[in-house]
């Protein structure tokens, strides 16, 4: 690393990247982004001989965590360490990393998780308040390595960090699609790598309950298929969520989406039953009853149970759509005689007020047992107790009122990652934007945010694509500091990242190609390939509109093979972009028409194996198509280098021919369209 003067910066901006750059560094790749960063003219190698020393009052977390980190950088560096496992009776001599932190740390919402790092060319140095800090700057660390010539190395720099937010998190429904302990651990994994810290487990919906039940059997075992976790593996996992500084939040859905509860007790239903598991996506009519004193009695012992299994304080009732103005009534407490007599008994005007006196209830419940009730912002009513937190996912608005009325809120709208948005969108989608209309105390109720990884369209052969490396995104969102939001810097570090992020075991990169293997027929996929990358899953709600699918639906398909984001289409929209808006540089222009050449030639060696494997069929049209108008892009690009305009007729046809492309085909849909609409565009301006 070439020496260089001492570069600072309180990040308002990248100038430690940009100076970084003019003087000939390599750029750093860290996310989220530290609070503050010094990078120094000196360097530490890094060897076989290195050592870690933990020093103040440790945990077992911190000596498990450092082991850790000697493990994923024995495997980045393939350097035989000396030392791999960390023990407190251990004395280490001459260490190149000392930790030290001043207390062990609670895993609980607002514990400090700040740490300061110093590296310098004899020794690295981590210091924290807490364990919780140490883990989250040995992260950071772990991203700092580099390697030249010389061998492997941590460039000099000193690092202040902290969070901006203590509520930093990601919803993974296991309700609709079941995912197996391995699934949700590397996820874990991938979690601790971008500092978030809190997993909420959506364990029960219309399609399943998830969780053993020894209070009440007959939920896990009629109402799952057979797929749901022990109480053990729930300990286990909880356990190693909790190495890694992670909080699990359980969601049991009540009183809607409570169709599973209703297969194994139909006697806690509003309508009489009986009741299957629903296999269809969807809003669905079965709640609980809430005129029932049975019903609670049920849910006393059922969250008793709960929990004792579940140790954070948190714990999240859903609350969601049960009636909404979209146009879902709760259907079956209208037509329940007993519930609307119970209405007028109570003087409860309409639904909203039922459901706030039902939550009411259940708070009672959830307080007796130590724990804080969370819900989505249905929940949101003037009867109720202050002492709730909110989860926001309808709007901002819903974030907003809840703060106004004193209440705590977290914010999931905007962060839904399984509606298949870039990675961009979600990147500025800021929980407290300089605009939004709160004093300063109504600010300090919003603690942060989740992203929400809903389980419709998603296996545990695909669950990871759908998470990452978007979610790293959205960690840096909840972490760095609010003046961090360059979106073409993040996509820059994001590249790298989503690598990384394969060492923790997730299967986003790696499960890629062997879908699509299975797609060919385990023929060359390089024709499949090219196709795919530029190819995403229609975003929204839109794919289950398109066609219908169920709990059983394959999802084996071309559109689950294509991924969100998709890294092709998004350079070369913004590769046009580029040559569009500088002068038409020769090598620009060079790349972009062997792009356009590669997809206009690509149909033609793709058909063979689309004719030999008919779950291609449904995309042939979309090969065909995408040939099509990179023939049309060539030309557009070809008129513009050469500033010869071409006719408006030939520009109508154009566009007219990339509308029909637009078109999705097996619920995906091209995604460099827009980039070639441009280029007609501007091949045939005046």
């Amino acid at each position: 690393m070439k020496s260089l003067m001492m570069l600072p910066v309180a990040l308002g901006g990248f100038a430690l990247l940009a100076a970084a750059v003019q003087a000939g560094q390599s750029e750093l790749v860290l996310m989220p982004w530290p609070k503050k960063v010094t990078l120094k003219g000196e360097r530490f190698n890094l060897t076989d001989s290195f050592r870690v020393s933990v020093q103040g009052e440790a945990d077992e977390r911190v000596y498990t965590a450092a082991s850790r980190f000697l493990g994923y950088l024995a495997g980045r560096t393939g350097l035989f360490f000396q030392q791999l496992y960390l023990r407190p009776e251990e004395r280490v001599e001459h260490p190149g990393l000392i930790l030290f932190c001043n207390r062990p740390g609670t895993l609980k919402l607002g514990e400090d998780e700040s740490y300061r790092l110093e590296v310098r060319a004899g020794q690295i140095t981590l210091r924290a308040e807490t364990g919780l800090g140490i883990l989250r700057g040995l992260e950071t660390l772990l991203q700092l390595l580099h390697a030249d010539e010389q061998g492997y190395y941590f460039p000099g720099i000193s690092i202040e960090d902290e969070p901006r937010f203590p509520w930093r998190g990601l919803l993974i429904d296991v309700a609709r699609h079941f995912m197996p302990v391995e699934v949700i651990k590397r996820n874990l994994d991938g979690m601790a790598a971008v500092k978030l810290n809190v997993l909420h487990w959506h364990l029960v919906d219309d399609q399943g309950f998830r969780v053993e039940s020894k209070e009440f059997p007959r939920l896990h075992l009629t109402a799952s298929d057979g797929f749901y976790y022990t109480q053990e593996q729930i300990r286990e996992v909880i356990q190693y969520a909790a190495d890694r500084g992670i909080r699990v939040v359980p969601e049991f859905d009540v009183p809607g989406h409570a169709t599973s509860w209703l297969v194994a007790y139909p006697e806690l239903g509003s309508a009489p039953g009986p009741y299957e598991l629903e296999r269809r996506w969807g809003i669905h009519y079965p709640a609980l009853n809430p005129a029932s004193e049975f019903t609670y009695a049920f849910l006393d012992r059922f969250f008793g149970e709960m929990a004792a299994l579940f140790p954070d304080p948190y714990f999240h009732i859903g609350g969601d759509e049960l009636e909404h103005p979209g146009g879902h009534e709760a259907k079956h407490w209208n037509e329940n005689p007993e519930i609307q007599k119970f209405k007028q008994e109570k003087g409860l005007k309409d639904n909203a007020a039922l459901q706030a006196y039902f939550n009411r209830r259940i708070l009672k419940i959830l307080t007796k047992y130590g724990k804080i009730m969370v819900g989505w912002d249905e929940i949101l009513h003037p009867d109720m107790p202050r002492n709730i937190l909110i989860q926001s996912w309808r709007g901002k608005e819903a974030m907003v009122r809840a703060s106004k009325m004193g209440f705590q809120s977290i914010l999931s709208n905007g962060y839904y990652i399984d509606l298949i948005y870039p990675a961009a969108d979600h990147y500025l989608n800021d929980p407290l934007p300089p605009d939004i209309p709160l004093n300063k105390k109504e600010k300090q109720r919003i603690l942060g945010g989740e992203a929400t990884m809903w389980g419709e369209f998603v296996s545990p052969e695909t669950i990871d694509s759908r998470i990452w490396p978007r979610t790293a995104a959205i960690a840096e969102r909840l972490w760095s500091p609010q003046e961090i939001n360059d979106v073409q810097d993040m996509y820059r570090r994001l590249e790298i990242i989503r690598y990384q992020l394969e060492e923790r075991g997730l299967m986003h990169e790696k499960n890629y190609p062997m879908m699509l293997r299975r797609l060919t027929g385990y023929r060359d996929i390089e024709p499949l390939k090219t196709l795919v990358d530029v190819i995403e899953p229609v975003k929204h709600y839109r794919r289950n509109r398109l066609r219908e699918h169920t709990s059983l639906s394959p999802l084996t398909r071309v559109v689950d093979a294509a991924r969100p984001d998709a890294t092709v289409a998004r350079e070369f929209r913004r590769k046009v972009e580029q040559f569009l808006s500088e002068e038409k540089e020769p090598a620009l222009f060079d790349e972009l028409e062997q792009r356009l050449l590669q997809w206009q030639q690509n149909h033609e060696r793709l058909l063979p194996m689309i004719r030999l494997s008919p779950v291609l069929w449904e995309i042939e049209s979309l090969s065909e198509d995408l040939s099509h108008v990179a023939g049309i892009g060539l030309e557009a690009l070809k008129a513009i280098m050469n500033r010869k305009p071409l006719p408006s007729d030939w520009k109508d046809a154009s566009l007219q021919r990339l509308e029909q492309a637009g078109v999705p085909r097996g619920e995906a849909e091209l995604m460099i369209l827009s980039a070639i609409r441009r280029l007609v565009e501007s091949a045939s301006a005046e």
